[in-house]
């Protein structure tokens, strides 16, 4: 049983929360010291000691918990995560019958009613994901919920919550059903991803990502040399490849990426040999392309928001303008750089801010032809406009 404390809001936040504004910190309370245990019920109350609405208290790099409820008498119980679920479920029907795309998100917290929680489903799999030990500490109520919700093959996990933000692995990620043979198939607009849901925090794919992919294969591969840059598994060179693209470059700065995207490429009929994979560090590789003067038709741009290497440390705050810089450098006349982040302190007219600087520092001109946030299926809350992170701008490269 979740223990309950009262909170009182400080005055000047007590509209945030009437208003519907879901995260919460501590800075907004008057009486936080009394919070002590992740997985709390918190009543949020006015400085009244009306209440206003009920979360949980769980630390994670957005605050220190979220609102769950504004029904003072509400129980935050299988019944409640039922309701959500199916509701969230619902809302992406045409997901579930689409037969080209079995893999993608079916919970993306605040926006599906619970911050802290993701559901994502891949071919009959379910796999929950758990961002802070405070939404850990409900984990039987969420997963009888989910089961009694959905039709599943089996149910894994991850946990994402100690103190450095870095994955746990305390426990095996299998939690119910019937365990998957990896790597797991899955089929993205007609495309195949190799899926793995028990080997660390990744799972081979980041599925917010998919209608930028599809845009990629549609409109601008065929016949182009595709450089893919920070490539991961290489979704975005087998989506280029499969477009069309005379010849695709991914270079990534992990070991494994090798192996993976010459994975992704097989089980999509590609040979691999026809491409170049490179375990570079990206920075050498843009100085080594320019020394070598090597253009490329289209330059995707997807980094963390934070990265570290031997040599360089990257944050999109600071170096995503140096980046760009890089980036149309070796990017042909006419072609296109496909620039994102996934940096949630940034909206999109400062993104689109850093493309400006970058191309007016190098005396180039350009043309934004198409734009992207996050895809349907990772819901976002009209009070929380922060939990749109994804920012991605398809820019014509005109001088």
């Amino acid at each position: 049983m979740n223990h309950t404390i009262d909170l009182t809001i400080k005055p000047k936040y007590i509209k945030n929360y009437k208003n519907g504004y879901p995260l919460i910190s501590k800075e907004f309370f008057v009486d936080w010291s009394k919070v002590k245990e992740e997985g709390t019920i918190v009543n949020l109350l006015d400085d009244r000691k009306k209440f206003i609405a009920k979360g949980y208290y769980g630390i994670q790099n957005k605050g220190h918990g979220w609102v769950l409820s504004y029904q003072k008498e509400e129980k935050i119980d299988v019944a409640y995560f039922s309701t959500k679920i199916k509701a969230a479920a619902q809302y992406r029907s045409d997901l579930y019958n689409d037969e080209e795309t079995t893999a993608f998100r079916v919970f993306n917290g605040e926006g599906d009613g619970v911050g802290g929680l993701t559901i994502d489903y891949f071919d009959g799999f379910y796999l929950v994901t758990w961002y802070s030990l405070g939404i850990y500490a409900f984990k039987d109520a969420v997963l009888a919920a989910l089961k009694s919700q959905v039709a599943y093959k089996g149910i894994y996990q991850k946990k994402r919550f100690d103190t450095k933000g870095q994955y746990l692995d305390d426990e095996e990620d299998f939690v119910c059903g019937s365990r998957g043979e990896f790597p797991l198939i899955v089929k993205e607009n007609g495309a195949n991803f190799a899926i793995y849901l028990d080997d660390g925090p990744m799972v081979g794919v980041f599925l917010d990502q998919r209608e930028v992919r599809k845009t990629l294969r549609d409109n601008y591969a065929q016949g182009k040399r595709v450089l893919n840059t920070f490539s991961y598994t290489g979704a975005f060179s087998v989506f280029a490849a499969l477009g069309g693209a005379a010849k695709t470059t991914s270079v990534d700065l992990a070991k494994r990426s090798r192996s993976r995207t010459e994975e992704q490429f097989r089980i999509n009929d590609i040979d691999p040999k026809g491409h170049d994979i490179i375990v570079e560090d990206v920075f050498n590789y843009f100085k080594y392309a320019v020394r070598k003067e090597i253009l490329f038709d289209v330059v995707v741009l997807d980094p963390p928001s934070f990265a570290r290497s031997k040599k360089h440390t990257f944050s999109v705050a600071k170096d995503y303008v140096k980046l760009l810089k890089e980036a149309i450098q070796i990017t042909q006349k006419g072609g296109v750089i496909v620039a994102s982040t996934n940096y949630a302190n940034l909206n999109m007219a400062k993104f689109k801010d850093f493309i400006d600087k970058a191309f007016k520092e190098l005396g180039g001109k350009y043309k934004i032809e198409h734009t992207f946030s996050l895809p349907k299926d990772f819901r976002v809350m009209e009070k929380f406009k922060e939990g749109d992170y994804l920012k991605v701008a398809f820019i014509r490269k005109v001088l």
